[in-house]
């Protein structure tokens, strides 16, 4: 299902059929806060940006090709001119950018902010596509089937989902398996017992209906979040003039402040949410037992700053706070 955003309902239809479209690639379900919050709006304000010369058609639930992993494929190829995702299910392309997402880096509330103000670091690896707009997200927090998690000790042996390799890090610090999985599969893979648990932002208790398969939400601890981004094919871009690709680009700041704020609102609610359901339990650590989790944790930044390289410790040392 997609979303179009006309020029005529900005009052620019005696322009609308002289304007360049781009597709938008989406993974996302329709119905997802992150459609009506955040990728409707930029839409709207590309074509508000661009006086109609450019325009922005979203196509959700995976229509240009399923598949959260593979949106950067589909705007490399040009499947889309444009997509979202997330840069740890392509971490070997992106490890600057996901130096963000380590434990005790970024702060929850000025994360996007801080992102933007340093942005010329994590420009290098942006190379094959064009960066639009990243935004920190909410802490990936623990959601776990059967056993409440308080401590390393109880987690230990543990099959937990991960969404990125920095996290697959983090969970076996504290003496767990990861396990690499798509946000999609989830759902069957908790109810199935094939994994025990998930690391993902609370976002999830509604969104990918977690709080139907898990009994326990461990939060509290240092852990790590997850950017998105949306991406643009460099040709694509390159084929639009100076006043089309500012608008783009204006646009993508902005949508990187908004999308951040609908995931913070959003995943707060997560939390609401999983405790109203009944037989269910929001384990929020206390600063002792937290503690444990982060001395855990701390190596675990260091050694991918170190392995990184490369403008790694000057990101850490500009969004650290």
């Amino acid at each position: 299902m997609r979303s179009v955003i006309l020029a005529a309902a900005l009052g620019l239809a005696s322009t609308a059929a002289f304007a360049e479209d781009f597709k938008f690639a989406s993974f996302f379900a329709p119905t997802h806060p992150y459609v009506e919050g955040a990728f409707d709006p930029f839409a709207e304000k590309v074509a508000e940006n661009s006086g109609g010369d450019l325009s922005v058609t979203i196509y959700n639930g995976g229509e240009l090709g399923p598949g959260p992993a593979e949106q950067y494929s589909r705007v490399l190829d040009g499947v889309a001119e444009l997509a979202v995702s997330l840069p740890g299910y392509t971490a070997s392309t992106f490890p600057l950018t996901l130096v963000a997402e380590l434990p005790g880096v970024l702060d929850t509330e000025t994360g996007t902010a801080d992102i933007w103000n340093n942005i010329e670091l994590f420009q290098p690896e942006y190379r094959r596509a064009i960066l639009v707009s990243l935004w920190s997200s909410a802490p990936n927090q623990l959601y776990t089937r059967d056993k409440a998690v308080r401590s390393p000790a109880d987690i230990e042996g543990m099959k937990i989902r991960v969404p990125s390799r920095n996290t697959g890090l983090l969970v076996e610090a504290w003496g767990a398996t990861p396990v690499s999985m798509p946000v999609s599969e989830i759902y069957n893979a908790m109810q199935t017992g094939v994994i025990d648990g998930a690391m993902i932002d609370t976002t999830a208790t509604r969104a990918f209906r977690l709080g139907e398969v898990a009994n326990y939400l461990t939060i509290g601890m240092d852990t790590t979040n997850s950017p998105f981004f949306i991406l643009a094919n460099r040709d694509a871009f390159n084929s639009l003039d100076d006043a089309q690709q500012q608008a783009l680009l204006d646009a993508g700041k902005e949508a990187s402040v908004t999308a951040n704020k609908v995931q913070l609102a959003v995943a707060a609610g997560g939390v609401e949410a999983f405790a109203e359901i009944e037989g269910r339990e929001v384990i929020e650590l206390t600063a002792e037992e937290a503690a444990a989790f982060n001395a855990l944790s701390a190596p675990v930044t260091e050694k991918v700053v170190a392995e990184t390289g490369g403008n790694a410790q000057a990101i850490v040392d500009a969004l650290a706070h």
